[in-house]
């Protein structure tokens, strides 16, 4: 993920207005609004200041604001019920257990407001007015707002979010925006079993995707993840696109693979996100 501010995963292919009908053809990709020089200096100010002991024992509990943004009080409309809140939060914390993050539910919120619905994007004036009305706690807290994404940047948008070295510059803007049917039992199939979730909060600690530089050397700076030429889509078993390091790393949920097909992180990834948090959260 080349860069320090946000990343967006966007659903390329048969992008409609439509959204979220079932997305079965479609594929995710993302886009990203700072420059390769950006990241290079937000990983070396990490370098040399991140904690030099020893963080695999390190646990932590983050409070959770969940903001449901919708048109009306419809499903269709974005009002998503209370029981997929809990659901998602049961897949964040199965999906986490090893890294020693749990993830607690502080407070539900719902908003009607269409024009948020449906325009919130990266860059977009909505999304400041959102996170400016709506925005609750610190760096260590986690905000997830879920929308619409029908118009403007955000079109056809599955999520974006914030990495940790952004919150000093920008703290409003922290926080994780996703597509509302991306939750368990939403209807963004096969992206619908709440590994969206999962994936922006990845880079909301500090991840980037395993993808990230291709087959160079520093990559992701994770050195256990297996190197990868471009991303993964639906679960290509045995996949390999870059010499030596083994089979492409499908199953991680910074890849770009069908929900079902995600399901780990690596050793490394877990002492990444433990540092970027000692260190920025």
């Amino acid at each position: 993920m080349r860069g320090l501010y946000f990343v967006v995963t966007a659903i390329m292919a048969g992008m409609t207005s439509a959204l979220p009908a079932n997305l079965t053809g479609t594929r995710r990709a993302c886009g990203t609004v700072l420059s390769g020089a950006k990241m290079t200096a937000a990983e070396e100010y990490f370098n040399a200041h991140k904690p030099q002991i020893d963080l695999s024992g390190l646990s932590k509990c983050i409070s959770v604001y969940w903001h449901v943004i919708s048109a009306d009080n419809t499903l269709e409309g974005g009002n998503i019920p209370e029981r997929q809140i809990e659901n998602s939060l049961k897949v964040l914390n199965g999906d986490y257990r090893r890294s020693g993050l749990s993830f607690s539910l502080a407070k539900v919120d719902r908003t009607v407001n269409a024009d948020w619905f449906n325009n919130v994007g990266p860059d977009e004036v909505e999304q400041t007015d959102m996170k400016k009305a709506l925005r609750k706690g610190g760096a260590s807290d986690l905000n997830v707002y879920s929308v619409g994404f029908k118009s403007g940047s955000g079109e056809g948008l599955l999520g974006y979010a914030t990495f940790p070295s952004s919150y000093t510059a920008n703290a409003q803007d922290d926080g994780v925006v996703i597509l509302y049917s991306s939750v368990p039992g939403g209807t963004a199939a096969p992206y619908n079993l709440g590994r969206t979730l999962t994936h922006e909060v990845g880079h909301w600690v500090g991840l980037y995707h395993t993808f990230e530089g291709g087959c160079s050397v520093l990559g992701d700076h994770v050195l256990d993840t297996p190197p990868e030429a471009s991303p993964a889509f639906g679960c290509p078993t045995s996949r390999d696109t870059c010499p030596g390091g083994g089979s492409d790393p499908i199953h991680n949920f910074m890849d770009y693979s069908d929900d079902s097909c995600m399901e780990e992180f690596t050793d490394g990834q877990t002492l990444r996100l433990k540092a970027q948090l000692a260190t920025y959260r």
